[in-house]
């Protein structure tokens, strides 16, 4: 039997995106658009998110299956049970989220070169970011920034968009720190996007879009309706 023809979509000026079924097998829905506050947050509502290199126009992808980690199933490692237990680091939340932004633009990442975090997206993310929706935990070691993360919090779901380590298992404090502050909150999910082993040793796991999207779309809890979740 003949596969189904996928043709990309080209976005015009109209604030919408193609149903995510219509994404390719590697997941790119949609070419073009901006990065508005508005479409940005549209697309991660609608389980879609921007990823491109800086001599690329806009990509938009859905890809299936999904990366995710139910915060509730964090996986802790003996060694970094001892890490937390002796306090090497500490943790703070969107304090220094443009600097957090930035470490993670310029970390070194295994085949990969350069990065999706071009200077167009941090001012759209920063823009998100002061009006409550883009959310950052930073490592600090003896006062020094070691790591940190950040990503677009709906409310029911924290879309993670990246995160660095300058000193080992920094990064993996912060994610730690906020699947147990998330699983406390009965949030659904953190969406990791795209499998890489790391996450996978931390707990993430593979489901399918039409699971994750499900996910996506349940009703927040009552307290979270507004979209901007208590902290």
């Amino acid at each position: 039997m003949e596969k189904e023809q996928r043709y990309i979509r080209f976005l015009s000026d109209i604030l919408e995106f193609p149903s995510v079924e219509e994404a390719d097998p590697e997941g790119l829905l949609a070419i073009g658009g901006d990065l508005s506050a508005e479409r940005l947050l549209l697309a991660y509502r609608s389980g879609i998110f921007p990823w491109f290199n800086d001599n690329s126009p806009i990509l938009w992808w859905s890809p299936d299956p999904r990366m995710v980690l139910f915060p509730n199933k964090i996986k802790i490692s003996k060694s970094m049970r001892k890490v937390l237990r002796e306090g090497q680091f500490k943790i703070t939340k969107n304090t220094c989220f443009e600097e957090i932004m930035g470490q993670c633009a310029s970390a070194k990442r295994k085949d990969q070169d350069g990065t999706w975090i071009t200077d167009d997206m941090k001012k759209a993310y920063l823009g998100l970011h002061e009006n409550g929706y883009a959310k950052s935990y930073e490592v600090w070691e003896a006062g020094e920034l070691v790591g940190g993360l950040y990503g677009i919090d709906l409310g029911h779901v924290f879309c993670g968009e990246s995160m660095f380590s300058l000193k080992a298992n920094a990064s993996k404090f912060a994610f730690i720190q906020l699947a147990n502050e998330l699983s406390e909150k009965k949030y659904k999910l953190i969406d990791c996007q795209l499998y890489t082993d790391h996450l996978a040793s931390l707990g993430a796991e593979e489901i399918s879009r039409v699971a994750f999207m499900k996910l996506l779309q349940e009703k927040s809890l009552p307290d979270q309706e507004n979209g901007s979740p208590p902290f």
